[in-house]
């Protein structure tokens, strides 16, 4: 098994098989990746809202690869056996005119900057947020030719967002084209179930995979082997839930968020944008029963742990 490193200057923003690989590994090699944050390096740890607003959006998602993997055809699997994932010390969270899943409420701009120290963040007080990095995108090539945005996912993988993605996982992808053609990035040390404003904390990382391809298995979506749960970085103080029912999901969903941010700000004084920037990175969002129809119900939890008693 060999190690090969790539650095952020082996980065791309579009799936496109025809891009010209980084590297290229043996099946069962390692490899070790610099990842910029989301913006592609192009936000920073001073930076401002008028930097955020000036960010040219074209690169966001910018991700490292693609790396070829010797032996891969399409019809195979590759194994991504996610090794490590650290943070580099800061991170960010917006808010975005016209996205999130509050566009109507919160329709101006938003940054938060963090500093991240180990395994927690205290940026914002009185919150001490437990940080559990992952890699937002995590995918091979789609089949298609051409140029293909790196928002939506697919059966390739991609931007999924599963914050379970943790080091210890073992990630199945179908493999589309020659070589698998891996790539992987938008870092985020912290990220809620639903990552309700359109971030997580995201950061820059350094992440490292071996990467294996199989040719007895056969897949038509994305599969995972999750790791046992890690032991709690905080004592267990239960959570409070936000329960909302609705004909349509979003709906429900919608009004959890409303919920947890007025609660939020009622408990602490912040400004209801720091309140949607913690429920995004922090907020679980789950489907509580689909068998009611014609409702929907939707809960969100957070720890009561993240603000003290």
């Amino acid at each position: 098994m060999r190690t090969h490193i790539v650095d952020k200057n082996g980065t791309h923003n579009r799936w496109n098989r025809d891009l010209p690989p980084v590297v290229e590994v043996e099946s069962g090699d390692r490899v070790v990746m610099d990842c910029h944050d989301s913006s592609g390096s192009q936000m920073h740890p001073g930076a401002t809202v008028a930097d955020f607003m000036a960010m040219d959006r074209g690169w966001v998602h910018t991700i490292t690869g693609p790396v070829f993997v010797k032996g891969a055809k399409p019809g195979d699997v590759l194994e991504i056996e996610i090794q490590r994932i650290d943070h580099q010390g800061w991170g960010w969270t917006s808010c975005v005119a016209g996205l999130g899943t509050l566009p109507d409420r919160f329709p101006n701009p938003h940054l938060f900057l963090w500093k991240l120290d180990g395994n927690f963040s205290d940026s914002l007080a009185p919150v001490r947020l437990p940080l559990a990095p992952f890699l937002g995108i995590v995918g091979v090539c789609p089949p298609k030719p051409g140029e293909h945005r790196t928002r939506p996912p697919g059966s390739f993988g991609g931007n999924l967002d599963v914050r379970d993605l943790v080091p210890g996982t073992r990630l199945f992808l179908p493999i589309f084209n020659e070589g698998a053609l891996f790539s992987a990035g938008d870092g985020h040390a912290a990220q809620g179930n639903g990552e309700v404003c359109i971030n997580g904390i995201e950061a820059p990382m350094h992440a490292e995979f071996r990467l294996t391809v199989r040719k007895d298995l056969r897949l038509d979506e994305p599969f995972a082997e999750l790791p046992p749960a890690r032991p709690a970085l905080v004592p267990d103080r239960g959570q409070w839930a936000f329960i909302a029912s609705a004909p349509q999901t979003m709906d429900a969903v919608r009004n959890v968020v409303n919920h947890a941010i007025d609660f939020l700000v009622a408990r602490t004084g912040w400004t209801p944008e720091l309140a949607y920037s913690l429920c995004s990175v922090a907020l679980d969002l789950r489907l509580s029963q689909v068998v009611n129809t014609p409702q929907v119900t939707v809960t969100g939890t957070l720890a009561r742990s993240l603000l003290p008693e």
